[in-house]
């Protein structure tokens, strides 16, 4: 199980369920740097600070502490930053449209229980706002079913003090309902209908009339299309498979994984073989031993040929070129303009006779 920085970008989620842990793994410094002004700032908590299993959750009804008994309704939480995203409302003769959303830490919030009635000691009855002091968790399973992590909420202790009569037991929290979006009514404008879709519309060609073309001269048409050594009025729409197919599959990765796996087989045997054969004053395990060491070689040297061959593409081939062809030009200009060179007649200057064969120069 691992964490990408994709999932720390997106971690703020409006489901109110836990399908993994993965917000408790540790996540690279680097990673929280900003690339360009474009970039989202990402926050993260250490590793000790974040909460395993998060009470509070999208769709509860919560109170912050320090600000009174107002009720905010949860928008979205981010696991990673411990922050708690609560859902703006408009102001009253706002001249703004947008609702002004803002978030808070979750040590900041009460959950709100629903308002209960209670007797006074003078015999009185009083309706009272409950919230969640403090919530702790029950039973922790994973549900196979819906493929994520249940537990209860509990709440250990509330403001004001209340618990029910009997067996003074904890109240049970319950957990907020996901509303999924609306989907709109399929009408005549917007959706395809049932008759269309059901249609068939491809009229397969007539094989046994018409002689299909050759595969591999099509093919080779696509590269080169000047010269065409097929019939274009036969049908091509069977041979489209190869070429339309995905070449990153994982029945296709899975099939050329099993051949370079059985070359490689092969190949380590005739190693093994061809040292068997003559052993040269060798036993057997040691003549097996160097037949290894040469395929290990040989597989080695064929690691970095496709290294060197996967790093020459199209466009480093195309820039090594037009940088040959630079420096070509610059040594030709270079050369042109030595040859075109003339010196002006001017003073103190003395063309040097040719030298003696005879006489040796000294160096001093």
């Amino acid at each position: 199980m691992s964490v990408s920085r994709s999932q720390i970008q997106k971690a703020a989620t409006r489901f109110p369920w836990t399908k993994n842990f993965r917000h408790l793994l540790p996540v690279p410094k680097h990673w929280l740097d900003r690339q360009s002004f474009y970039d989202p700032g990402l926050k993260v908590v250490p590793v000790k600070d974040r909460i395993k299993y998060w009470n509070v959750v999208p769709g509860d009804q919560i109170r912050i502490r320090g600000e009174g008994s107002k009720l905010h309704e949860v928008m979205s939480i981010n696991r990673f930053s411990n922050r708690v995203y609560l859902k703006g409302k408009i102001k009253e003769g706002s001249s703004t449209k947008m609702a002004v959303n803002r978030s808070v830490h979750y040590s900041r919030c009460q959950l709100f229980m629903g308002t209960h009635t209670v007797t006074t000691p003078l015999g009185g009855i009083k309706e009272i706002s409950l919230f969640a002091r403090r919530v702790g968790i029950r039973d922790p399973h994973w549900q196979p079913k819906v493929r994520r992590f249940d537990w209860k909420r509990i709440a250990i202790a509330t403001t004001p003090a209340y618990f029910k009569k009997i067996n003074r037991a904890p109240l049970i929290i319950p957990w907020p309902k996901h509303e999924f979006p609306e989907r709109p009514a399929a009408n005549q404008f917007y959706d395809t209908t049932e008759d269309a879709v059901l249609k068939i519309t491809y009229q397969p060609p007539d094989l046994h009339k018409a002689v299909p073309a050759d595969e591999n001269a099509y093919i080779n048409a696509l590269f080169n299309p000047q010269p065409k050594t097929f019939d274009e009025s036969k049908p091509m729409e069977f041979h489209l498979a190869k070429e339309l197919s995905n070449p990153h599959g994982r029945a296709k990765k899975q099939a050329r994984w099993q051949a370079a796996e059985s070359r490689k087989a092969e190949v380590l045997k005739k190693f093994v073989e061809r040292e068997l054969m003559n052993l040269k004053g060798r036993s057997a395990k040691a003549a097996r031993a160097e037949g290894v060491f040469k395929f290990r070689q040989k597989m080695e040297e064929e690691r970095k040929m496709e290294k060197k061959r996967r790093w020459f593409t199209a466009e480093r081939v195309a820039k090594i070129e037009r940088k040959v062809k630079r420096k070509q030009r610059k040594a030709d200009k270079q050369r042109e303009k030595l040859t075109r060179l003339v010196l002006k007649e001017a003073a103190n200057q003395v063309i040097p006779a040719a030298e003696s064969p005879k006489r040796k120069r000294v160096q001093v």
